[in-house]
C-alpha cells in the first residue's frame, strides 16, 4: 500500500495557557490527509515562540534544551515511520504518536544504566571486579545529579543527551567529586558504554562526546612509587620487635625480590614451584585474573637467594596443607595498614603499599641492574612488554649511563 509523505507541526495553543503564562506546545502528526496531534509536555513563554521555525527564539539553558527535545522527538518520529515503512505496515498519525510515546519505546539513560549494572553484579568474581561495579555506581549516582540539574528531570532520553549536557557532567566531576584526570577518563569510559549500547540499538543517532574524546579521554603519566635500594636495604636489615610486624616485612621482601601482585603471592603453592636442570628454583605461575575473557599471563621468575630463604622459613606454617598456600599472608588491607607502621620505623618517607614492591622489582632490582626489558616484561607476566616500558620510561638506564659521562668530564 502507498503511503504519502509525512508531515510534522509543532504548535502552540494560546488558549490553554499554564498558571506561569506560558504556552503548551503541541506535536501534530499528517499522513493522507488524517492528523492527530498531541501534548508534548513543554510549555514556551509567548514571546519567545518562533512559529515559523517552530522552535524557541530563546538562547538560554530551558530554551537549548526545548529546542533539543523537539529535535529529538522529530527524528524519531521519522525513524519510526521509516521502520514501518520497511515492514510495509499500515501507518496512522495516532500508530506513530503511540510509538512515539510509549513507554516501550522511549529508552531512558539512566534506567538502561540501572538494569544493567543490575545484571552485572551477578557477574562478580567472572567477568566483573567489585571495584569495577563500584566505579559504574559513582558514574551512575554523578549522572542521575547533573540530570535532574540540567534537565530538571528525573531521567532522560538517549536523543536529549547534548554537548553542553557533556561539559556540566565533566564539571561535575572534576569540582565535585573532585577527580583527577586519569580517573575522570576511566568514568567517562564507563558512560561511553552506554552510549555504545544506545548507538548500537538505535537509540541515540548522534554522539554527543564528539569534539571532546582528545580531552576527556587524555590519560596523565603517573609518578610510580618504588623503593630505591638503599631504602630497600634498610627494610631487610631491620629486626622488629613484634612477629606481626616481621612477617609483613617478608612478605613484602618477597613480593619485591619477585614482582608477584599481592593475589599471586597469596595464592602461591608448591605446584607453582620447579627446579631447572641446574638445580634453581623459579615460580612458573598464571597471574590471577578476575575477567576471564582477559589474556592469560604467566610470570616466570627464578627465585633470588633472599627469597629463598624466605620461602624456606615459612614451608611448614601450615603441616595439615602442605600443598596449600606457601605463606599465611593477611588480608591486603591489613597488610597496608602494617606496612605504614614498617615504612615510618625504616624511615622510609613514601607511601608503603603491597604493590610498591612490584614497582620495586621491576626498576630497583631488575632494570636498574641492566635486566632486559622483555625479561622483566616474562618475570612480571605482562601481556606485552608495552606494560612494561612505563617501569623503563621511570628508571631510564640511557639517560643514567649518558649522563654520568658527562659527570666525568665536568668532574
Amino acid at each position: 500500500m502507498k503511503q504519502e509523505s509525512m508531515k510534522v507541526l509543532f504548535f502552540i495553543r494560546k488558549s490553554r495557557l499554564k498558571k506561569n503564562g506560558e504556552a503548551p506546545i503541541f506535536l501534530r502528526v499528517t499522513i493522507n490527509g488524517q492528523l492527530d496531534e498531541v501534548r508534548i509536555q513543554r510549555s514556551v513563554p509567548l514571546k519567545l515562540w518562533d512559529n515559523v521555525k517552530e522552535r524557541s527564539k530563546g538562547k538560554d539553558r530551558s530554551s537549548t534544551e526545548l529546542n533539543s527535545y523537539i529535535e529529538a522527538l522529530k527524528v524519531r518520529l521519522y525513524q519510526i515511520h521509516k521502520e514501518l515503512l520497511c515492514r510495509e505496515a499500515l501507518i496512522t498519525p495516532k500508530n506513530l504518536l503511540i510509538k512515539l510515546f510509549s513507554k516501550e519505546e522511549r529508552h531512558l539513560v539512566l534506567q538502561t544504566m540501572r538494569k544493567c549494572i543490575d545484571d552485572w553484579i551477578s557477574l562478580i568474581g567472572t567477568e566483573y571486579q567489585p571495584s569495577t561495579i563500584s566505579r559504574y555506581n559513582n558514574c551512575y549516582e554523578s549522572l542521575q545529579t547533573v540530570i535532574k540539574d540540567f534537565y530538571r528531570k528525573e531521567d532522560i532520553t538517549f536523543h536529549e543527551l547534548n554537548g553542553e549536557f557533556i561539559d556540566r557532567f565533566e564539571m561535575h566531576l572534576r569540582t565535585v567529586r573532585k577527580l583527577s584526570q586519569n580517573t575522570l577518563t576511566k568514568y567517562m569510559s564507563c558512560f561511553r558504554k552506554f552510549l555504545g549500547l544506545a548507538r548500537e540499538n538505535g537509540w541515540l543517532e548522534l554522539d554527543p562526546l564528539t569534539g571532546k574524546r582528545k580531552r576527556l579521554f587524555r590519560k596523565e603519566e603517573t609518578c610510580l612509587t618504588f623503593l630505591t635500594l638503599e631504602e630497600l636495604k634498610r627494610i631487610m636489615e631491620k629486626d622488629f620487635s613484634t612477629t606481626r610486624l616481621n612477617t609483613v616485612k617478608d612478605f613484602f621482601l618477597f613480593c619485591c625480590l619477585t614482582g608477584l601482585s599481592y593475589i599471586d603471592v597469596k595464592t602461591l603453592c608448591p605446584a607453582h614451584l620447579y627446579k631447572d636442570n641446574e638445580g634453581k628454583l623459579w615460580i612458573h605461575k598464571a597471574r590471577v585474573k578476575i575477567t576471564t575473557h582477559k589474556e592469560s599471563c604467566t610470570c616466570n621468575v627464578p627465585l633470588l637467594e633472599p627469597a629463598l630463604v624466605i620461602l624456606e622459613k615459612y614451608k611448614d606454617w601450615n603441616p595439615e596443607n602442605p600443598e596449600g598456600p606457601c605463606f599465611p599472608i593477611p588480608s591486603n588491607q591489613k597488610m597496608n595498614e602494617f606496612l605504614k607502621e614498617i615504612a615510618t620505623l625504616c624511615r622510609v618517607n613514601k607511601r608503603l603499599t603491597v604493590h610498591v614492591a612490584r614497582h620495586t622489582f621491576a626498576t630497583t632490582v631488575t632494570l636498574a641492574n641492566d635486566v632486559a626489558l622483555q625479561n622483566v616484561s616474562k618475570m612480571l607476566g605482562h601481556s606485552s612488554t608495552r606494560m612494561t616500558q612505563h617501569y623503563a620510561r621511570v628508571l631510564d638506564n640511557s639517560i643514567m649511563k649518558d649522563m654520568q659521562d658527562v659527570a666525568r668530564v665536568f668532574g
